[in-house]
């Protein structure tokens, strides 16, 4: 008898649930967290953090990146003495240590995340929630004594009701913890995944409003977005690989010993001196994709961010502040679809380029996770539309994962694992036979 899926017994399916529960719960209290954060250090008339940031004197830039570098600092010093054991980064956890992570430690990043993020860091906010309900599936799966395969599988399933309880995407979710974080699209994983992350997002909820992160306008349906797709693709994907291959060398180099507290308040205070002139630079880049997403940033400004914001987010990561990178490789898709949508548009005017805009965020988010299936989910998902721009991002979302994997078969999750690791992951893809 199978130990995953329907004939699980009852004691995996009730862990299911709780690992829903508790990690909705979860990502309810860090977004709200962050939220309050983000209002007390960026106060303004504004909704949004940009808003603020806009709003805000040179000074409130500098000194506040500088307090999140220094937070960042301390805060590392501190959660790299709680433990020595497993790493606290989940995709490694999946593979090779069962999903085992240390609870203290892990907690305390994500908790850091969101503290940061909220304070300007170019970095995502939905890692916290993620390793969040990792932590709680990898609690549950002790006190009931799991085997390896159904730890593994529940982790993954509780970093990916995370990721919709952040953003209330109970299907894309589901599928992001089967096909990124487990590797594997197989029936028997897919109702705990779906499980889990339903009941996440539901009981989230309770404290976040159910409604899309992204507003969009509807689409002119034609001929052009075919063709906009097919353009956008093969770039996207291109792209997709230097933003992979950098953030492995700056995950390489990440800070050691000491240099954990001076990097990131060098490279978050260099962050707040280019947020004075650049403030759209500042947090996980949902405001400069939903800017996107209806053409409101000039082309030149748009330019200028397609360079400017990923670099933040190396930076960040590369000086060791803690987040995630699945609203950063949006937002780059965001902008790069956003620059080539106009570029086209001087050559063919019915092509329009916030329709290039969403187009390019689905294929970058799909060719940087290796998740094809999961990133054109989410995106409907994310802005609650689906038939006025599905299949050119259908075909874009193909074109780009093929020609990244075809140079560069690593995702951004798993980008700092070896070549031998590499391998073994894909030796343990499907378990033994019995």
């Amino acid at each position: 008898m199978s130990e995953l899926g329907p004939q699980a017994g009852w004691r995996f399916w009730l862990g299911i649930i709780l690992t829903g529960i508790g990690t909705g719960a979860s990502a309810a209290a860090l977004t709200l967290i962050l939220q309050a954060v983000q209002h007390f250090v960026w106060p303004g008339a504004g909704a949004t953090l940009l808003d603020a940031a806009e709003q805000a004197t040179p000074w409130r830039h500098i000194l506040v990146l500088l307090g999140a570098g220094l937070a960042t600092g301390a805060g590392q010093i501190i959660l790299v003495s709680l433990t020595a054991g497993n790493s606290i980064d989940i995709t490694e956890a999946i593979w090779f240590s069962a999903g085992r992570l240390p609870a203290l430690r892990t907690l305390g990043s994500a908790v850091l995340s969101v503290i940061v993020v909220g304070m300007g860091a170019s970095l995502g906010r939905e890692g916290a929630p993620k390793q969040a309900g990792a932590v709680i599936a990898n609690g549950l799966s002790d006190r009931a004594h799991f085997s390896d395969e159904q730890r593994r599988l529940l982790v993954a399933c509780g970093a990916g009701a995370g990721l919709s309880a952040a953003y209330g995407v109970p299907l894309g979710g589901a599928l992001f913890a089967l096909e990124v974080l487990r590797g594997m699209l197989a029936l028997r994983l897919v109702l705990p995944a779906l499980l889990t992350s339903v009941i996440a997002t539901a009981t989230s909820w309770l404290a976040l409003p159910n409604a899309p992160t992204y507003d969009l306008p509807r689409f002119d349906e034609s001929a052009a977005n075919l063709v906009l797709a097919v353009l956008v693709g093969p770039i996207a994907g291109l792209v997709s690989v230097v933003f992979v291959r950098v953030i492995a060398m700056a995950d390489r180099y990440r800070p050691k010993h000491r240099r954990r507290l001076v990097a990131p308040i060098l490279v978050l205070g260099l962050l707040g001196l280019v947020s004075i002139p650049f403030p759209q630079l500042l947090g996980n880049g949902k405001d400069i994709a939903q800017l996107a997403f209806v053409d409101q940033i000039p082309f030149a400004l748009l330019l200028a961010l397609l360079l400017l914001k990923p670099a933040a987010t190396v930076l960040c990561l590369g000086g060791g502040v803690p987040g995630g990178l699945f609203t950063p490789s949006l937002a780059l898709g965001a902008l790069l679809g956003g620059v080539l949508g106009h570029a086209f548009s001087w050559l063919w005017p019915e092509m329009q380029p916030a329709l290039a805009a969403v187009v390019g965020a689905g294929a970058v988010l799909a060719a940087t996770t290796q998740g094809p299936i999961s990133a054109v989910v989410l995106i409907m998902e994310l802005t609650g539309r689906d038939r006025s721009f599905v299949a050119p991002l259908l075909l874009a979302v193909v074109i780009a994962t093929l020609v990244s994997r075809m140079i560069e078969p690593r995702s951004i999750y798993d980008a700092r694992l070896t070549d031998e690791q590499i391998e073994q992951r894909q030796r343990l893809r499907e378990p033994p036979s019995r």
